[in-house]
């Protein structure tokens, strides 16, 4: 092993956390805010290891012009930016960084629940562009959060961080995995396993929080939807893929779901004219784990997971497990 090991970051994000982390390290970040193509591709060629960022799709033809490449370590806790399969197959090591982003995202998908049930973000527009609003005690009423029922369609650490708030807000949460909690972790949140069409018809809220996978993506259309209760609200911070946007207008045109918090989109940063315009609608630009505290603490975890592998110890958020064995044994000959 060489002392002077060398990883590229293509955008600029905290860098504290790498300087500590990975001591003796050629640490590339970027001038200015992020790398510009070439630049980025000259950097790679003798890199080690690259750090890829949600949202940013990192390519295989870039991947395999990077020829002395160990490992990518994704900035983020969802890796459908890297073609784990092709990585696999090409001996590359890649981790992710899943608890950093916990707290943040359930905390930003409670938020849109409460914003879009309240009316909170159509309220404000209305009065600040002083549009016409008349105040009144039966006037602008809107639906409360206590006593209606969460479906949690993916009770991972999110899902289950998104329960606890509820919980506390006096909620009923109702789940949806391919694999049912032990009982003590249903216990916990008071929560019952159904199947996906009793979770879409006894619903009031339905949080998605679930990773993009073939599976996933494109899973909420027009038959979930027209499943769901009228006054029933979609929040989604987990990939925009997983729902059929185009689909969910016509849902929420047509009345048959009563609105949605959005912070994740098909095909980012664009975002349908139609969700703007909607009263019922309030979006964000997926800013689910923006947060500093968040951004610092990812890149100290992204940062030990390269030095665990290039210690020698399986990083703890490995993703590929399969090829540990026989990458290490490659890389400490």
């Amino acid at each position: 092993m060489t002392d002077k090991r060398k990883v590229v970051i293509p955008v600029q994000i905290p860098q504290e956390g790498f300087y500590n982390v990975l001591k003796g390290w050629n640490i590339v970040f970027p001038s200015g805010k992020k790398h510009d193509r070439e630049e980025f591709l000259t950097q790679i060629m003798d890199a080690d290891v690259i750090v890829s960022i949600f949202g940013l799709k990192l390519e295989n033809y870039v991947i395999q012009d990077a020829g002395n490449l160990k490992m990518i370590a994704n900035y983020g806790a969802g890796y459908d930016n890297v073609d784990v399969e092709y990585c696999t197959k090409n001996g590359i090591l890649v981790t992710n960084c899943p608890d950093p982003v916990t707290e943040p995202t359930a905390e930003l998908a409670f938020a849109l629940m409460l914003a879009v049930t309240r009316r909170v973000v159509e309220m404000n527009i209305r009065l600040n562009s002083q549009k016409s609003l008349k105040w009144g005690v039966m006037r602008n009423l809107s639906s409360t959060l206590v006593g209606k029922t969460l479906g949690i369609i993916g009770m991972g650490a999110i899902g289950k961080a998104v329960a606890r708030r509820a919980v506390a807000s006096g909620m009923t949460i109702v789940y949806h995995n391919r694999n049912r909690l032990d009982p003590a972790e249903e216990k916990k949140y008071g929560a019952r396993w159904v199947h996906l069409d009793e979770l879409f018809e006894i619903s009031d809220h339905v949080s998605l929080n679930v990773p993009l996978t073939p599976e996933t993506k494109g899973m909420m259309g027009r038959e979930e939807f027209g499943k769901m209760k009228k006054t029933a609200y979609l929040i989604n911070t987990a990939r925009g893929a997983v729902v059929k946007e185009q689909e969910l207008i016509e849902a929420l045109r047509s009345g048959e779901i009563a609105g949605a918090g959005l912070d994740v989109f098909e095909n980012e940063p664009n975002i349908p004219k139609e969700f703007l315009e909607m009263d019922n609608v309030v979006v964000m630009p997926h800013l689910g784990s923006a947060t500093m505290e968040a951004r610092e603490e990812m890149s100290r975890v992204v940062a030990v997971n390269i030095a665990a592998a290039f210690s020698g110890e399986i990083p703890p958020n490995i993703v590929n497990r399969e090829i540990w064995d026989k990458w290490r044994s490659e890389n400490f000959k």
